[in-house]
């Protein structure tokens, strides 16, 4: 599920967001605050930001240009009252993927949405994710390396669809947990790295070029580096 941050102060505007994108399949947080929004964005894996120019804390393009300091790749989306070409092309040299004048229709921002996130995402079809030799095929709950099929539980196919979709990006084990669990974290529990470790058998053991790995003290994160 894709994972939208919404940086907006108006409280009308934030919510009306959070359940339009929710009633279409996106999972959705909300920050009323420029601090709290950049704050939330480092606790969790986001594939997208909307936020608003004018809020309390930081504006929207002081967090842009934060976080592309932080990620060159998470999708943003400036939704704002400020029209002028100055304020577009501000937004987008701080960082924004595009920039939506107030008032939109919902509609147009959710085909945005969409288009802005499959640039680039690692699809070879409408339900296959493949990250250099593995490929999973979301259709058939499948998944080979090399073409060689790898027989996973259905946990084990969660934890490496997460994983496959948030290529590069680096998820902590309450992030996994939360997600592929539906948990709330236990600080005391290996369950993370157990599974991890069950992937990496299945999947690494047997070919040179490692596709899962670890940051110490971070958590773990799926990429082709060869």
């Amino acid at each position: 599920m894709m994972q939208i941050l919404i940086i907006e102060d108006e409280v009308k505007v934030a919510n009306h967001l959070k359940m339009g994108l929710e009633e279409q399949g996106f999972a959705a947080d909300i920050a009323y605050d420029g601090n709290v929004g950049l704050r939330l964005f480092g606790q969790k894996a986001f594939d997208m930001v909307l936020v608003d120019a004018i809020l309390p804390g930081k504006n929207g393009f002081e967090i842009c240009r934060e976080i592309r300091v932080r990620n060159s790749e998470v999708k943003i989306i400036m939704l704002t009252a400020l029209g002028t070409t100055d304020d577009k092309v501000e937004g987008l040299e701080s960082g924004a993927d595009d920039y939506m004048v107030k008032p939109f229709d919902f509609r147009e921002l959710l085909a945005r949405i969409r288009a802005i996130l499959k640039r680039n995402l690692p699809y070879t079809g409408k339900e296959r994710i493949k990250i250099g030799d593995l490929l999973l095929d979301m259709e058939r709950k499948t998944a080979n390396r090399a073409g060689v099929n790898i027989d996973l539980t259905a946990k084990e196919y969660a934890l490496l669809e997460f994983l496959m979709r948030n290529k590069g990006k680096v998820l902590s084990r309450m992030e996994i947990t939360e997600k592929v669990w539906d948990l709330d974290f236990d600080p005391g529990t290996n369950v993370v790295d157990v599974y991890v470790n069950i992937l990496r058998k299945k999947i690494d053991k047997q070919f040179e070029n490692k596709l899962i790995h670890t940051r110490v003290g971070m958590g773990y994160y799926l990429d082709d580096l060869s």
